[in-house]
């Protein structure tokens, strides 16, 4: 008996369908066992590790450059214990002796803070010399001794690259000219300090007061060095010289030069008074310069009655993408000119502005 054979229909492929050459991957994709699939993914997995890595890395680099900058500039805030801070590289253009606007600084930082930072430079020994805020920096050291609260021990500061002292003075004058009035006495004091410090390489107090007030005008300039020149020659007699008024200071200043015993006589007269207070100093030098009615009007007036002395008056100019604002400030005063209709700015948004630039001129 004969066995039949069984026939299967198998659909062979054509020729051209048959791969030639290399394998495709879809191919020893299927044949990939279970280690091999492993080892793959382990692999995408590193790759991917090393990827992120290195943008980390990447990053982290650009952030501390970016860090380096703002250290450098000044525009990174630190907490410094206030025994780290000291005042040797400068001398202050403040005058020495009580602040009586101390108080108000100590009670604004006490209710809202400090809002501006102190400026310091960081010195090899660890220390950090103070280039600008003295009175922020009076301030905390004063509630720190009222309050004892640990919170005061140390202040906010800026910390900025060390630079030459030139460049540490001009920081420090040009704050205080724009942010507080300082009398004709204080900036002539400050110009001969300069001009005396080896460091500056400047022994003429005229240069120096072109050095560091040079964005001041030519006549501005003129009573300063009148001033410096003034506290040279009498600086052991006056007790009150920020009292001296512009007019009185040039004006003895420029006798003084025609008639040199005058300085002599002067020295006598205030020598005579030692107790006396700064109206009655202020009057005792208006007699030199032939002011009589001056002197006879404030004979017997009290400190409280006598008239204001006339503070520095500060001027300067704001780019501004809308033009050039010309700003003049004075003692209790301050005037705006801007290409700009005030009167047609609503009252509310004027206000506002008002009051938040009286906010960041509130410290020093």
């Amino acid at each position: 008996m004969t066995r039949k054979r069984r026939i299967f229909d198998i659909n062979m492929p054509s020729i051209d369908e048959i791969p030639t050459g290399k394998v495709p991957d879809r191919v020893l994709e299927k044949r990939r066992g279970p280690m091999a699939a492993a080892i793959s993914e382990n692999a995408d997995a590193l790759r991917d590790r090393q990827s992120t890595e290195d943008a980390i890395r990447a990053e982290n680099d650009r952030l501390a450059h970016e860090l380096v900058r703002l250290k450098k500039d000044g525009l990174v805030t630190d907490m410094i214990a206030l025994e780290d801070v000291v005042a040797d590289k400068l001398t202050r253009d403040r005058a020495a002796g009580p602040d009586p606007e101390l108080e108000e600084l100590t009670t604004s930082i006490r209710e809202i803070g400090l809002s501006n930072p102190i400026r310091v430079e960081q010195r090899e020994d660890g220390k950090y010399e103070l280039i600008q805020g003295m009175r922020r920096l009076s301030a905390y050291r004063a509630l720190f001794d009222q309050t004892g609260d640990e919170f005061y021990a140390r202040i906010p500061a800026g910390i900025v690259a060390q630079s030459s002292t030139d460049d540490s003075y001009r920081r420090m004058v040009d704050e205080n000219l724009v942010r507080k009035d300082i009398s004709f006495a204080e900036m002539g004091q400050l110009a001969r300090a300069y001009a005396e410090n080896a460091d500056n390489d400047c022994s003429d107090v005229d240069k120096a007061v072109a050095i560091l007030f040079k964005s001041a005008s030519y006549t501005k300039r003129s009573y300063i060095r009148a001033f410096a020149s003034l506290l040279m020659r009498l600086e052991k007699v006056l007790q009150h010289p920020n009292d001296i008024p512009r007019n009185v200071g040039v004006e003895l200043k420029r006798r003084m030069d025609a008639d040199p015993s005058l300085t002599r006589d002067i020295s006598a007269a205030l020598a005579a008074q030692p107790d006396r207070t700064g109206l009655e100093e202020v009057a005792i030098l208006r007699g030199f310069i032939g002011d009589k009615q001056a002197v006879e009007k404030t004979a017997g007036m009290s400190e409280a009655q006598a008239p204001k002395t006339r503070r520095a008056k500060t001027t300067f100019q704001v780019n501004h993408p809308g033009g050039i604002a010309k700003c003049s400030a004075s003692n209790g005063r301050m005037d705006l000119r801007f290409d700009l209709d005030f009167s047609r700015v609503d009252r509310q948004k004027l206000e506002q502005a008002v009051a938040a630039m009286l906010d960041a001129l509130q410290e020093e």
